[in-house]
């Protein structure tokens, strides 16, 4: 549980545009999207911040479902009350210019050949490895 922080100008456009945010209805249809769910959830939309309610089968769930609606045009703040069991957490990376998977494995991991640990956390968000982009936050789990 706590307060998570993202760049409102970056992000997955979901049709409104301009300073209006985005809408619960369009949030929840952003996560099936993904395919994320988790039990009892429930989107709450004040201004730029997103509050999540709900209990998530597993810790990296529970961040996906953070990831993904804080990584939306409009979103500055989610305030995550969802439950989860098992899992360790991982860390969030806030990507910058010029930054490539190999490069954010090299910092945290040491090793630039781990970037598809970072992928494969961040799947279904990420398509491909090479489609990053300055603002967006990442997962970074526990190396394996």
């Amino acid at each position: 549980m706590g307060i998570f922080d993202f760049i409102k100008a970056a992000g997955a456009k979901l049709g409104l545009g301009g300073d209006k945010p985005p809408t619960t209805d369009q949030l929840m249809a952003e996560l099936g999207k993904h395919g994320l769910a988790a039990k009892d959830l429930k989107i709450q939309v004040e201004g730029d911040t997103v509050k999540v309610d709900g209990a998530a089968a597993d810790q990296a769930t529970k961040e996906k479902i953070v990831l993904a609606l804080g990584n939306v045009e409009g979103i500055a703040k989610v305030e995550d009350n969802i439950t989860a069991s098992g899992g360790q957490a991982a860390t969030f990376y806030t990507v910058k210019s010029g930054d490539t998977l190999s490069k954010i494995a090299k910092q945290h991991y040491g090793d630039a050949n781990k970037y598809n640990q970072i992928f494969e956390a961040n799947k279904p968000m990420l398509s491909h490895p090479d489609k990053i982009y300055p603002g967006q936050v990442l997962r970074i789990p526990p190396a394996a």
